[in-house]
């Protein structure tokens, strides 16, 4: 076996089975940076959880990386950006957490509204304070959920089973998954006013960051719980101790902290909130669900198939996919045709997408296509669908892409101008039976993108297109195809001939030097 893996945590058996017909696996579960960054050169792979850091020293001392693993949902301890950079898939285990980080906010939900947590501790102290515990129901209160995703709706489907109705803040929650759940959307500040229990499922970022500060504890009902099972920093700390502390709320669930463990936060001297130690996603089942779950998706990257759970890339739906993937072939030869008749430095792409593919969101994977066929020939490094658009803006090419419902009377249609130092090129193409160029700089042409062909710009005038034949036939080469585009009688016009040689550089030089030629070039397809 070719193909190496280092498994650098503590993983499940199972995901180690999975891999072992395909790579060889090595296990230390307790390397150090140091000893990482002498071994990583060896490796196709490295599968982490939460202790391993996969920084950008790392990456950058690992040519033969190709994956990054977590086994698990969150990658704060992997440079994401780095590993783009370089080409890296970074992936991971979404699904495998998603009940279970469910049921652990459902457990703190229960522990705040019945007072478990320190009810068991009084009756541990001796005592039998049964006055001071009284509860609330759970029934008929209303559930705030901050984010939508896998987590969020596993949440949802078991409030109902408690009565719970529920609001929900995602800005990009659909219409109809809203009413296939059954919960109504509302924007932010409604949900934090409306809410009996709010509970928080979004990643943390520059603009959840405090997401719930004073301002925000001020509009809460004094007899709310607010939870949050995600990620420390969502929620001020500061101001939720003094909101608890004031009996602003009534309580607050937290498995994640700003600062991990907590150790001198005023948090830990309430009794008014329940804490664990960053758990919600630690059970047996979810951790053996996220070693299977990474080690299929290395095994589908090493068998040269698309992994689903990649974190730097689009990832495609089975639906989309299936309308964009005969799209595939007619972007490759349009990149290819691109890079072949630049001149100079390429400096913008533009690419616009018409007709159907109009209306998907996930087009990036069409224009990381476009930039990959572009590159590669000029760039020593290597670049793919992963780092296709970070190694364009490194190189100062500005990428732009738009969408237009007009497809010119076909199903869609795609065009990309290309501005480089010295000229501008534009193709239009499309996808019928088999990829076809449609236009070029303008001229409408029916062309199949295949083999080697021959572009000339000339003017429309008699005689000028047997002389170009003339001279194709004096180097000794066949046409096997040829069309002719023009905008008016006498102006400008296109020619694109398939032949069945190599075209030589002194054919293009011999062809321009003709009367009435304004440009040639040929592309390999």
């Amino acid at each position: 076996m070719d193909k190496k893996v280092l498994i650098a945590d503590q993983i499940n058996e199972k995901g180690i089975d999975e891999l072992s017909g395909i790579a060889e696996v090595v296990s230390n579960f307790t390397i150090t940076k140091e000893e990482l960054l002498d071994v990583i050169k060896d490796f196709d792979a490295i599968i982490v959880r939460s202790r391993t850091k996969v920084t950008r020293e790392v990456i950058e001392a690992s040519p033969k990386l190709k994956i990054i693993a977590r086994a698990g949902v969150g990658v704060d301890n992997v440079d994401v950006q780095a590993a783009t950079e370089r080409g890296v898939m970074v992936i991971n285990a979404p699904e495998s957490t998603s009940i279970t980080v469910a049921e652990h906010t459902m457990g703190l939900m229960l522990a705040l509204s019945r007072k478990i947590a320190i009810a068991d501790s009084s009756v541990k102290q001796g005592k039998w304070e049964k006055s001071r515990f009284m509860g609330i129901e759970l029934n008929g209160k209303t559930l705030g959920v901050i984010g939508m995703g896998r987590i969020g709706s596993q949440v949802v489907t078991r409030s109902k089973a408690f009565g719970m109705s529920t609001i929900v803040y995602d800005p990009y929650i659909t219409k109809k998954t809203a009413l296939e759940l059954g919960v109504t959307v509302v924007d932010l500040e409604t949900l934090i006013k409306k809410s009996d229990v709010m509970t928080i499922h979004v990643p943390l970022t520059n603009e959840t960051k405090h997401l719930i500060s004073k301002e925000q504890f001020e509009m809460m009902k004094e007899n709310a719980f607010i939870i949050n099972c995600a990620r420390g920093g969502i929620i001020n700390e500061d101001d939720l101790f003094e909101a608890l502390s004031t009996n602003k709320i009534r309580g607050a669930g937290l498995d994640v902290f700003e600062n991990e463990p907590p150790k001198d936060s005023p948090l830990l001297g309430l009794d008014n909130i329940v804490l664990t130690p960053h758990i919600a996603a630690s059970t047996s089942e979810a951790q053996r669900d996220a070693a299977i779950i990474v080690a299929n998706e290395i095994k589908k990257v090493f068998k040269g198939q698309s992994p689903k759970n990649v974190i730097n890339m689009p990832v495609l739906d089975t639906e989309t996919l299936s309308i964009i993937k005969p799209y595939f072939e007619l972007i490759e030869k349009i990149g290819r045709f691109m890079i072949q008749t630049a001149k100079g430095n390429i400096n913008e792409l533009n690419i616009t997408y018409c007709g159907e593919l109009s209306e998907f969101p996930k087009n990036d994977i069409l224009t990381r296509m476009i930039l990959q066929e572009v590159l590669n020939p000029i760039l020593n490094e290597p670049v793919n669908l992963v780092n296709a658009t970070s190694v364009a803006e490194n190189r100062g090419i500005i990428v732009t892409e738009g969408k237009r419902c007009d497809a010119k009377g076909f199903k869609s249609l795609i065009k990309v101008e290309m501005k480089s130092d010295e000229n501008d090129v534009s193709l239009e193409g499309i996808f019928a039976q088999k990829p076809k160029i449609v236009m070029i700089n303008g001229y409408p042409v029916d062309v199949e993108p295949e083999g080697t062909m021959l572009i000339c710009k000339y003017k429309d005038k008699p005689g000028t297109i047997g002389a170009i034949g003339t001279k194709i036939g004096e180097h000794g080469i066949n046409i096997a195809k040829m069309q002719v585009g023009r905008k008016e009688l006498g102006g400008e016009a296109v020619m694109v001939l398939k032949v069945d040689q190599h075209v030589p550089k002194i054919l293009i030089s011999d062809i321009k030097k003709l009367e009435d030629v304004h440009d040639a070039v040929a592309v390999n397809l």
